[in-house]
């Protein structure tokens, strides 16, 4: 449970060069899978839902299917420190808020590792002050930026200091080597790079800015929950392999979801006094297709709903953790909610479903 001392100042992104999804299958994955699954790989390709992704690392230009794992590292680090330092630049830049007055930072990251971390790297770049609080968020995959909210926005409420919460994803850097596995397929399919940041900024000091005539920011942080069904964790995987990273995906994980969606958020909103037809605006991380007609029919949302998630699957692809934060910034850009409540859901290992409710 979260209070409503946090309140949501703004959204930064950042993006590598895109690649459109005709170009990756024509310049390299048809040529990687021939004579190997190229039939199915072909037909996901085409149904993935996805027409641009964005990656640090075009394989049509740098095949990197045999890289092993310490060249993945390496070249994690050297893309993903200022990919992220964009992120949140642009972020403080819109709030209006300067790095000094951070007091914390927590970084969402699965796709790669270093020692020392983007958090303590980024807190140097950036200029943080050196009492500023850092948390890095791994192994949560896609829905790690929900938790990373939770955290952030229970540090605002107590300390009344603002905070960061960066998400940044580099799938492109795990490029298997072929193979007929279905699920290696989905993988190459959907993934993209992103990088996202939100600022948070205690309610006292939107309030301080509103009656100032500046910009009175986004919603408040009402609540933050999950839900983990773990009789399906072995349903969704992140393996380090020499090869890099080597993605799992049960096709029963939409099936296990359709049982907890519903039921969850139902529980969420009740403890509000909301229900379903209350909410605004929709931001449900695109897992892929299915996984958001999964969502969209449990909860019985109208096409208009889905909207902004379908766009961004076709616009940027499945960037895991920065994803859901991609879709915040374009319903808040569009005034999507219009002052009523917003629902943030991503899911990931656990098998978990993790929301935060705003307003």
């Amino acid at each position: 449970m979260v209070g409503p001392g946090a309140v949501i100042a703004s959204v930064g992104v950042a993006h590598p060069p895109p690649v459109t999804q005709d170009e990756l299958w024509r310049e390299f994955f048809s040529t990687h899978y021939a004579g190997v699954a190229r039939g199915l790989a072909k037909r996901v390709f085409a149904h993935a839902g996805v027409v641009t992704r964005h990656a640090v690392v075009n394989p049509g230009v740098e095949d990197l299917s045999r890289w092993p794992t310490s060249t993945r590292m390496e070249r994690y680090l050297a893309e993903a420190l200022p990919l992220g330092k964009d992120a949140t630049s642009s972020a403080l830049g819109r709030a209006g808020v300067a790095a000094t007055e951070i007091g914390m930072l927590v970084v969402c990251s699965c796709t790669g590792y270093a020692t020392p971390g983007l958090d303590i790297l980024l807190a140097r770049d950036l200029g943080l002050a050196a009492d500023a609080r850092r948390v890095f968020v791994g192994h949560m995959g896609c829905y790690a930026a929900i938790p990373g909210l939770g955290v952030a926005a229970d540090y605002v409420a107590v300390h009344g200091r603002p905070a960061v919460v960066l998400c940044v994803e580099l799938p492109s850097l795990h490029v298997q080597p072929p193979t007929t596995d279905p699920q290696q397929v989905v993988a190459h399919a959907l993934f993209s790079d992103a990088a996202a940041a939100v600022v948070l900024v205690p309610q006292a000091t939107r309030s301080q800015r509103a009656s100032s005539g500046e910009a009175a920011g986004g919603p408040a942080v009402r609540e933050v929950a999950s839900r983990t069904d773990t009789t399906a964790a072995d349903h969704m995987t992140w393996q380090v392999t020499d090869l890099g990273f080597r993605m799992g995906l049960s096709p029963e994980v939409p099936d296990v979801l359709a049982r907890h969606v519903g039921p969850f958020i139902d529980d969420l909103l009740a403890r509000q006094g909301l229900a379903v037809p209350d909410v605004g605006a929709w931001a449900v991380h695109p897992g892929g297709p299915r996984i958001l007609d999964v969502a969209q029919q449990s909860l019985e949302l109208p096409d208009a709903a889905m909207a902004a998630s379908r766009e961004c699957l076709a616009d940027h692809g499945n960037c895991s953790s920065p994803t859901v934060l991609l879709i915040l910034d374009r319903l808040l850009r569009e005034r999507s909610a219009a002052g009523r409540p917003m629902v943030l859901m991503a899911f990931g290992p656990g098998l978990t479903v993790c929301a935060a409710l705003l307003h």
